[in-house]
C-alpha cells in the first residue's frame, strides 16, 4: 500500500502563489507516475498535471498550463506543484496520486491507483 500526504494549502488572494506538496510513504517507489487533481464544490474531480517517474517529462491541463509547475525529488518520494498567478476558479480541494510501477504519466483520473486526502486551495478577490 501507498500513502499521500499533501500538505500547503490555504488562503491567497487572487494573483497570488502556493506550493504544495506530496509526501508518499508505504510500499512506494520513486519510478512511478504521479499527478495532481482538484475538485470544486459541485464539479467533478478535474485533472491538473502530471509527471513521469524521472521528471523529464510532465503534462498540465489547459487551464493552469503557464502558470503551474509540477516537479518531483524522487530523494524524498515527494512531488510538488508550485501555483502562480492564482484565479478565483483555481479554489478547490486538490488531490496527489499516484500510478502503480511501470505507468507512465496520464491525464486520466482512473488511471491512478493512490490518493491522498486533499489539500485545501481557497483564492480570494
Amino acid at each position: 500500500q501507498v500513502q499521500l500526504v499533501e500538505s500547503g494549502g490555504g488562503l491567497v488572494q487572487a494573483g497570488g502563489s502556493l506550493r504544495l506538496s506530496c509526501a508518499a510513504s508505504g510500499r512506494t517507489n520513486s519510478r512511478t507516475a504521479m499527478g495532481w487533481f482538484r475538485q470544486a464544490p459541485g464539479k467533478e474531480r478535474e485533472f491538473v498535471a502530471s509527471i513521469n517517474w524521472s521528471g523529464s517529462s510532465t503534462e498540465y491541463a489547459d487551464s493552469v498550463k503557464g502558470r503551474f509547475t509540477m516537479s518531483r525529488d524522487n530523494l524524498k518520494n515527494t512531488v510538488y506543484l508550485q501555483m502562480n498567478s492564482l484565479k478565483l476558479e483555481d479554489t478547490a480541494v486538490y488531490y496527489c496520486a499516484a500510478r502503480r510501477l511501470g505507468y507512465g504519466l496520464s491525464t486520466t483520473r482512473n488511471e491512478y491507483d493512490y490518493w491522498g486526502q486533499g489539500t485545501q486551495v481557497t483564492v480570494s478577490s
